[in-house]
């Protein structure tokens, strides 16, 4: 439902750090300026906010940090804020400062804090997705994906280089414990001869079929992509079940890890981060509350919050994972 506009705004990264953040915290601050709006970041999100440490923002405030990655607002957890007196204290000083409005760039876990804290204060809020495991309901794109998998990509290349020099094996573990996102548009892009998913069942006996397959046909360079949430348990978990039934393979693990986080932004999640930004203010300040701004079709929509909290994304595309095990043999 419609409300008032608001005057004097608030926002803040939440959760893991995603590359793009700070391009989406620019998009805010100079819409809001432009839109006469004033305009205030919280530094470590929700810590920061029960702390007080907020600060008005211009627009020099955000110079120079669209290439960088990481969060100039910071972000870190907050247990306090999961307890109604800890979002009663944060609000009391989002009202010390007459803030009226607020933008959440992070995930679902930032998502949840921001509609209760709405829901007991009356503050509207509005979502950013801000994740690299592309894993939020209501969005083709989150700010972040693209700069991880096109790190995993680089990285994910250079080490088949070394494995083509040494006829090994190597199993590479990319993040997404709870979607296979990275590891199944990075696994098709380097051409992984397997990949394993959170989404799909691991059958790791067809997994050793396959690479005694090609061992016959003297195929000894391999790479398998693994996600950080596979069934098996990631990457070193596969490893030694590869190395107690196929010995004579030379097999190598490698965890690309937090690499994927960092990283100045692609050209893709600058841009997405940008248009989420602008849209979070121009939303503000047509008085909605309490949605998230997503992409679907090249085209902004507003999810309601409560949805994409509680709904799940349509999961992983059939048509990739097809593409995924024909190409692989």
């Amino acid at each position: 439902m419609a409300t008032k506009k608001v005057s004097r705004i608030a926002v803040l990264t939440s959760g893991g750090d995603a590359p793009g953040m700070n391009a989406a915290i620019r998009a805010v601050v100079r819409t809001a300026i432009f839109n006469k709006i004033e305009v205030y970041g919280i530094v470590r999100g929700y810590s920061g906010m029960i702390e007080d440490d907020i600060y008005k923002m211009d627009s020099k405030s955000v110079a120079n940090i669209i290439q960088r990655g990481g969060t100039i607002l910071k972000s870190a957890r907050s247990d306090e804020f999961k307890t109604p007196a800890g979002r009663k204290k944060a609000f009391n000083n989002l009202k010390k400062k007459e803030i009226d409005g607020l933008v959440v760039i992070g995930g679902d876990g930032s998502f949840t804090g921001a509609l209760k804290l709405s829901e007991e204060h009356g503050i509207p809020v509005i979502g950013l997705p801000g994740t690299i495991d592309k894993d939020c309901y209501g969005t083709d794109s989150t700010i972040g994906f693209d700069t991880a998998v096109n790190t995993a990509v680089e990285n994910i290349d250079k080490i088949r280089d070394t494995a083509d020099a040494h006829d090994r094996l190597f199993i590479v573990e990319v993040m997404g414990r709870d979607a296979g996102y990275i590891a199944l548009n990075a696994g098709i892009a380097t051409g992984a001869e397997t990949i394993l998913l959170p989404e799909t069942k691991t059958d790791i006996e067809s997994v050793i079929i396959g690479l005694k397959r090609k061992e016959r046909r003297k195929k000894l360079v391999n790479l398998i992509v693994v996600a950080e949430g596979d069934e098996l348990g990631g990457a070193s978990e596969v490893a030694k079940v590869v190395k107690e039934r196929l010995p004579k393979i030379d097999t190598r693990v490698t965890i690309l890890g937090h690499i994927q986080r960092g990283g100045s932004p692609s050209c893709c999640d600058r841009l997405i981060a940008s248009r989420m930004g602008y849209h979070a203010v121009v939303a503000l300040n047509e008085g909605k509350r309490n949605v998230m701004i997503g992409i679907q079709n090249g085209n902004i929509v507003h999810v309601p919050l409560e949805d994409a909290i509680s709904k799940k994304n349509q999961g992983i595309d059939q048509e990739l994972l097809k593409i995924s095990h024909i190409l692989s043999i």
